[in-house]
């Protein structure tokens, strides 16, 4: 059993389908729209509207119709255009960051046996004390830590956004660079996290684990 596949089952309860709660789910699902439109509209600033190839359209373009424009004119208007899609992107950042108020404040409030950390603890528990069926445990222990380790790169993730963000509060002013490269970093290290998580989703809708894309929809129904 590959190690990044998540399991349908419940580790506690391997009768049991894993169940969802529909606040789990809609933030599952709003995670990945914001994160995804977010790094779209990195992806956008780093091709399409590239300042560098942008500003000598501009010219090009201009420069047709019997306009002179200098190289700093056409630059500002590339900076211009480039600003309102980091504006697209600071939108998101807000959202994510009200995203993950709301599942730090679901993890309180959660039916308990699916908070996130009861389910961790349950799956150390069941590797390392009871040591019953110690592969399926080691397995969803695993990609429990995996999960942390996506939790640990959010909060970081939206706690530089806001201060890159808020950049012209004083105190932050001279840090601008590290948070901004720290912020630069985590991208990588969360596109490394979706690469694996679809991965282990699709394996495991391919394997033992059948219809846990549909159980992050419907809440996690058992078959008929």
């Amino acid at each position: 059993m590959t190690v990044i596949e998540p399991v349908r089952r419940d580790i506690e309860h391997p009768d049991q389908i894993k169940k969802n709660s529909a606040s789990l789910r809609f933030w599952h699902w709003a995670n990945t729209i914001v994160i995804s439109g977010s790094l779209i509209t990195v992806l956008i600033n780093s091709t399409i509207t590239n300042t560098r190839q942008v500003s000598s359209l501009i010219k090009d373009q201009v420069q047709k119709s019997g306009v002179s424009l200098t190289d700093a004119q056409a630059r500002a208007g590339a900076h211009a255009l480039s600003d309102k899609v980091w504006d697209i992107h600071v939108y998101f950042g807000y959202c994510l960051a009200g995203l993950l108020l709301f599942r730090l404040l679901l993890e309180f409030f959660q039916v308990a046996d699916q908070k996130f950390i009861r389910k961790l603890k349950s799956a150390y528990t069941q590797y390392n004390v009871i040591k019953k069926n110690r592969e399926i445990a080691l397995h969803e222990l695993t990609v429990k830590i995996i999960y942390s380790i996506f939790y640990v790169l959010l909060i970081i993730q939206v706690i530089t956004g806001l201060c890159l963000a808020f950049e012209d509060i004083a105190f932050l002013k001279p840090y601008r660079h590290s948070i901004k490269n720290l912020h630069g970093f985590c991208m990588y290290l969360f596109l490394a996290f979706i690469v694996v998580h679809l991965a282990g989703v699709f394996l495991a809708e391919r394997k033992d684990s059948q219809g846990i894309v549909s159980d992050m929809i419907n809440g996690g129904k058992e078959e008929i």
